[in-house]
């Protein structure tokens, strides 16, 4: 037993390791660090010589996403959020469920014996961009705030969307049949209930952040256990988690400006720093390493096809988003002139570059992975889950697809249109 813990020490040490050398190495040849975290995580996980590290879901969800969200919700600029809500709601709630039912359509003619509802609980599992991805492949590209608060925002809050229209196609899977009020009902409960959570909570973190405010390691020590506690009490009561940390951070954004000391502020945004910079990183490692083991559990005969539906998927679901994204620009700019049902402010505007800049930043990410990795064993009925490994298998395959593809192409894409 004890042999078996050192092994394991040694592989999360020697991980860590690559992880922060990477890193350095690709800020030193300009490239995203995700993508070449991804790319070597790859190769690593072809090795012979290398264990198979299967990602578990709730640990992801528990470990990695709290503290991540927390952190892009701490430093979105709550005045731009607001300004851009119109945008975010759009691409967040509306553009989710256009995503779920177009690559459902195509998987399901495309892929033989995909049913409709396995094709919708693959729509659901790839319809939401990922918070992390955004950021992370985003980060030093130079891009309008108005632009980065859009992504931001958007990715923050779609998750809640996508987990929604994940159970309800669960649901369809097992025999449950998919009633309109029901599934309303439940998103705005889930949504709700995450809001409301997050908000009781920031209130209670803000009360003894006050209590503790001449002990600056107790405040950045709370700071650090809320979004985890937060995530954990939404998700016991079966509402958004996603939602619930969200909400937290915008609400210890607004407080940390007004109400915390200087030099507690940059103590607290070092720490934060070196805790984002280990998840993050890690995070984009460990996608790599889960292709090489799901790879393995395909037959030989499938992999190269089903490599081309995940192709043909990962474009759809970019046509869609360049479609509505585009759409949404033209919807603006008519609310704007008065010709829609409200006006807009001019600060929510965007042009036809930027609009394009938003869709090639929309990539898929921990949350796609997670969601597929903790599709059900078996249904309540004692049977398997029809082709549970293909849906893994395309869930990965459209992940890496969007997260090199337009990853590694993405600076570029910015520079040409931010001219």
């Amino acid at each position: 037993m004890a042999i078996i813990v050192m092994e394991n020490y040694s592989i999360i040490l020697v991980i860590m390791a690559i992880m922060i050398g990477v890193s350095g190495i690709a800020e030193k040849i300009k490239l995203p660090v995700p993508v070449l975290l991804l790319a070597v995580g790859i190769a690593i996980g072809f090795l012979p010589s290398m264990p198979g590290i299967e990602l578990n879901p709730e640990i992801v969800m528990l470990l990695f996403l709290p503290p991540l969200l927390y952190d892009a919700a701490f430093n979105i600029s709550f005045r731009e959020f607001r300004i851009n809500i119109n945008t975010i709601g759009t691409l967040a709630i509306g553009l989710v469920f256009i995503t779920t039912g177009g690559i459902a359509v195509v998987a399901h003619y495309l892929i033989p014996g995909m049913t409709w509802q396995l094709a919708f609980v693959l729509g659901a599992i790839l319809s939401a961009t990922d918070a992390v991805a955004a950021i992370g492949i985003t980060k030093g590209l130079g891009l309008p705030h108005n632009t980065v608060t859009i992504l931001e925002g958007e990715s923050l809050v779609n998750d809640a969307s996508a987990l929604v229209a994940y159970r309800v196609a669960v649901a369809a899977v097992a025999g449950t049949a998919f009633v309109t009020w029901k599934a309303l009902l439940q998103f705005l409960l889930v949504l709700g209930g995450g809001f409301v959570i997050g908000v009781v909570l920031a209130k209670t973190l803000a009360f003894f952040i006050r209590f503790f405010r001449t002990n600056d390691m107790v405040v950045i020590g709370l700071m650090l256990l809320m979004p985890f506690v937060t995530y954990a009490v939404a998700e016991h009561f079966e509402v958004s988690g996603v939602i619930a940390v969200v909400t937290l951070g915008l609400g210890m954004a607004r407080l940390s400006r007004t109400k915390f000391p200087e030099e507690l502020r940059n103590q607290s945004r070092h720490f934060w720093d070196v805790i984002i910079f280990l998840l993050n990183g890690l995070i984009f490692l460990l996608i790599g390493l889960q292709f090489p083991l799901v790879l393995k559990k395909m037959s030989e005969a499938q992999v190269w096809p089903y490599i081309g539906y995940a192709a043909l998927i990962a474009v759809v679901a970019l046509g869609i988003r360049l479609v509505r994204v585009y759409l949404q620009q033209f919807n603006l700019q008519k609310a704007f002139q008065g010709r829609g049902k409200r006006r807009v402010s001019q600060y929510a505007l965007f042009d036809s570059k930027t609009s394009f800049i938003i869709t090639w930043s929309g990539m898929r990410g921990i949350v796609s992975l997670a969601i597929a990795i903790g599709l059900p064993m078996v249904l309540q009925s004692g049977a398997p889950f029809p082709m549970r490994n293909e849906i893994i298998f395309l869930s990965i395959a459209v992940v890496l697809f969007s997260l090199l593809g337009q990853g590694l192409s993405l600076p570029w894409v910015v520079r040409k249109f931010s001219k």
